[in-house]
């Protein structure tokens, strides 16, 4: 559950960056450094039951393909097939992890 959240915070502060124009604007800017240090806390929590490695595979792979489909709907940004297959592997890689036998949650 703390992955998910690290995840989420993550990603939203991601989405977010785009609107500090180079950390001009202030409500936005704390809410990119508050998102990031969310994450970090959460993802601090989710390594106390997992290798660092998974975690950060996990986190990267799902912050990858739940940017890149918040920036699609909130900034309608195009993307080419070619793009959208390399999502879908990048899920498929971590599902793998995911499921893998080698970590508990």
């Amino acid at each position: 559950m703390f992955l998910f959240f690290g995840v989420v915070a993550e990603a939203l502060s991601h989405v977010a960056l785009k609107e500090t124009d180079g950390f001009t604007k202030p409500l936005a800017s704390m809410l990119v450094l508050l998102g990031h240090l969310a994450a970090f806390v959460f993802l601090g929590q989710a390594m106390k039951g997992m290798p660092v490695g998974i975690v950060h595979a996990l986190w990267a792979g799902l912050a990858i393909v739940t940017v890149t489909a918040l920036s699609s709907v909130i900034y309608r940004q195009h993307l080419d097939l070619s793009t959208w297959i390399g999502m879908g592997l990048v899920a498929v890689g971590v599902a793998t992890i995911s499921l893998s036998q080698g970590h508990s949650h």
